[in-house]
C-alpha cells in the first residue's frame, strides 16, 4: 500500500510518502480501506518527538478514520461497508473498559499514536471500534468527527458535569475541540463564549451558536469576559492551549468553577495561586479522549444532524507535509482532512 510516514523526528522533511507493507489483522480485528484521515496536533509532535515517548519507527500518523470496510474481523458486518473509527485503543478486559471507561485503560493508545495509523491506503483496528455509518454521511464529515467530538464530549459531560444554563468558555473555537464545544454545549442549552484570532474565526464561532466572541489577539480576555457576565466569571473553561492561556482561564472562573483541559499545545508549565483555589472552590479537571460508549452518544447526534464537524480544506495523501504546514500555522478553521 503507499502511505505516508516518517522514519526520524523532525521537521516537515521527514515526511516520506512510500510503499508500505499492508497490515496483517491480528485475529479478530478489521482490516478498513481509508477514504478520509483528519489531521490532529499529536501528528504534529509526534513527527517533531515527545519527550520520553519513543516512536515506533517507520511510523504512520492519524487516529481520525473513515472507510470501507474489507476484512470485518469479528464485527458482524459485511466487506464493502462505510465505517467511522473510534480512535481510542484498549484492552478490552480490564475494569476500567468493562465498566465503559475504556479510555482509563492501563493499556490505553491511541490510534496512530503508538500503533500504525490512518496516513496510509490500509488501516487495522479492533472489531469494537467500527462505527457504521449513514448513507447520508459523507467520508470526509466522518473522519473530522471522532477525536474532537469524544474529546468535546468528555470534557464538557463526563468531567466538567456541564449544566443547562451555565456558561462555557471555549478557547480557540477554530480548533477541531473547539469547535466542536461550542456545539456540543449549545445543545445543552449553556451558554458559550468563544475565542478566536481573527475577524473570520470569529464569524464563524458565531455561526456555530457562539453567544460572545472575543479576539484573544486583540482583546483583553479577562475584562472581556467579566464584563460579558456582569462580572460574575464563567462556570466552566474548556481550556487545551496550555500555558499561553492558563493564567488567564483561571481568572475568567466565577465561584465554583471549573477548568477542564485536554492538551497544552503552547506549553506545559503553569502557575496555581492556592488561595484562589481554596478561597473560591475551584475545580481543575483534567481529560483525556473518552469512552466508546460516550463516542456512540455523540455520535447519534452527529448522524441526526444535530451537530457537525467543520472541515477546513482536505489534501491528498500525499500532500500531508502541506497538510500538517497549514496546522501548524494556526491559519485553520475546523478540521484538515487527507484524502487518497
Amino acid at each position: 500500500m503507499k502511505a505516508m510516514r516518517f522514519h526520524r523526528h523532525g521537521g516537515l522533511d521527514v515526511l516520506v510518502y512510500e510503499d508500505a507493507p499492508d497490515p496483517i489483522p491480528p485475529p479478530g480485528w478489521a482490516v478498513v480501506r481509508v477514504r478520509a484521515c483528519a489531521l490532529n496536533h499529536l501528528d504534529l509532535w509526534q513527527r517533531r518527538g515527545l519527550e520520553r515517548v519513543k516512536i515506533p519507527f517507520p511510523h504512520i500518523s492519524g487516529a481520525d478514520v473513515s472507510g470501507e470496510l474489507v476484512e470485518p474481523g469479528d464485527s458482524g458486518l459485511t466487506a464493502g461497508q462505510r465505517v467511522m473509527l473510534q480512535p481510542g485503543l484498549s484492552c478490552g478486559r480490564c475494569h476500567a473498559c468493562v465498566s465503559g471507561e475504556d479510555n482509563f485503560c492501563a493499556r490505553y493508545d491511541v490510534l496512530g499514536y503508538q500503533s500504525a495509523g490512518g496516513y496510509a491506503e490500509y488501516v487495522t483496528v479492533p472489531a469494537a471500534n467500527l462505527i457504521p455509518l449513514p448513507d447520508h454521511i459523507s467520508d470526509i464529515d466522518a473522519a473530522a468527527f471522532p477525536l474532537s467530538f469524544l474529546t468535546a464530549w468528555q470534557m464538557l459531560f463526563a468531567r466538567a458535569r456541564l449544566k443547562p444554563g451555565e456558561t462555557v468558555l471555549v478557547l480557540a473555537a477554530g480548533s477541531g475541540v473547539g469547535q466542536a464545544a461550542v456545539q456540543l454545549a449549545k445543545t445543552f442549552h449553556a451558554k458559550v463564549i468563544a475565542t478566536a484570532g481573527s475577524a473570520a474565526k470569529l464569524d464563524r464561532a458565531k455561526s456555530l451558536g457562539a453567544d460572545e466572541v472575543v479576539n484573544h489577539y486583540e482583546d483583553d480576555l479577562v475584562t472581556t469576559v467579566r464584563r460579558l457576565t456582569a462580572n460574575r466569571g464563567v462556570d466552566v473553561v474548556v481550556e487545551h492551549v496550555g500555558q499561553a492561556t492558563w493564567e488567564k482561564s483561571v481568572r475568567c472562573l466565577a465561584r465554583g468553577g471549573r477548568v477542564v483541559t485536554c492538551g497544552a499545545t503552547t506549553g506545559y508549565q503553569s502557575t496555581l495561586d492556592l488561595r484562589h483555589l481554596c478561597a473560591r472552590q475551584l475545580s481543575f479537571l483534567g481529560s483525556y479522549m473518552g469512552g466508546k460508549g460516550e463516542l456512540l452518544r455523540a455520535a447519534n447526534l452527529f448522524f441526526a444532524g444535530t451537530v457537525c464537524p467543520l472541515v477546513d480544506r482536505t489534501f491528498r495523501l500525499a500532500e500531508a507535509g502541506q497538510a500538517q504546514a497549514r496546522l501548524e500555522s494556526s491559519e485553520q478553521f475546523g478540521k484538515i482532512v487527507l484524502v487518497p
